[in-house]
């Protein structure tokens, strides 16, 4: 199949086209840099230089591929408009990149979570998260009103060497930078708070897997293990010598780098991925732990 990958430079979405190719697809991707073409070239995929902010450019590739994967951002409602009036009456395949940030809490490192959320339970998210649960509802809703064979895949911290252009991560690495910084393994608050995981090759077998089988207005949550944010410190610290862990202020994280920072590191986001074992979804890479200790 043809497949238009936006995000193909970046860490998900990077690592899908690379699976995609060896799976013998065709893949043409979405760059914002010239840079970047050459580089996917080597790797045979077909460049397409735009942004999420070119309406034209994305109507166009998406009416001529046979399937699209929405992997750029989560946080981008005009590209998921887009894509859904271009494949409106398609039949065609919408696979959109969410994230479990959705059922985040305000725990702020102090209590870990007591609700492990399925696909079937009702949550209400925090306000910084709701334009994000409407674009899943919106993406999921085209299945049934626009004949869009659309999918949600939700991943949960994602871990591991991206296959594309980006090998890292987003959660992950910032604290392993800024522990290496501090000079110790660090936390917020008390660190309580957890946070459900996944290897990036596991996630990306299931959006191979969706992309062949999974029925249109699907939802799957994509984790294998989770892990408390002073857990995943003493990680770090052991992982890279630090000999010790240190609390960092929440306040001061919220001053500096807003509610991202605070929802993606000081929350629970405890999930369950029901659907996606129900679909056949197996995850065998390494665990966060054993994977930590590759890095020794």
């Amino acid at each position: 199949m043809k497949i238009f990958v936006t995000g193909v430079a970046g860490y998900i979405g990077g690592s899908v086209a690379e699976r995609l190719i060896a799976a013998g697809h065709h893949v043409v991707g979405l760059v914002r840099s010239a840079e970047s073409i050459p580089l996917l070239k080597d790797r045979a995929i077909e460049s397409v230089l735009g942004n999420l902010d070119d309406p034209e450019i994305i109507t166009k590739t998406a009416l001529e591929a046979d399937a699209v994967i929405h992997a750029a951002s989560a946080d981008h409602p005009g590209s998921v408009v887009t894509l859904i009036a271009a494949l409106e009456r398609s039949g065609k395949t919408l696979i959109y990149t969410t994230g479990s940030g959705i059922v985040a809490d305000s725990a702020d490192g102090e209590y870990a979570g007591s609700v492990v959320y399925t696909e079937a339970t009702y949550f209400e998210p925090v306000p910084f998260r709701r334009p994000r649960v409407m674009m899943n509802v919106l993406v999921r809703q085209a299945a049934i009103d626009k004949g869009i064979r659309s999918v949600v895949i939700c991943p949960s911290m994602i871990y591991g060497k991206g296959r594309g252009l980006q090998p890292d991560s987003d959660q992950l690495p910032k604290l392993i930078s800024l522990s290496k910084q501090v000079g110790a393994g660090v936390y917020f608050g008390k660190g309580l708070n957890r946070y459900s995981n996944v290897h990036i090759d596991d996630l990306v077998d299931l959006y191979l897997l969706a992309l062949e089988i999974a029925p249109g207005g699907s939802f799957f949550f994509a984790e294998n293990g989770d892990a408390s944010f002073k857990e995943i410190a003493e990680m770090i610290s052991r992982s890279f010598g630090l000999g010790k862990t240190a609390s960092l202020s929440v306040e001061d994280l919220v001053r500096q780098h807003g509610d991202a920072a605070r929802y993606g590191v000081t929350s629970n986001s405890l999930v369950s991925a029901v659907n996606a074992r129900r679909l056949g979804w197996s995850p065998k890479a390494p665990s966060l732990v054993e994977y930590f200790e590759s890095l020794r």
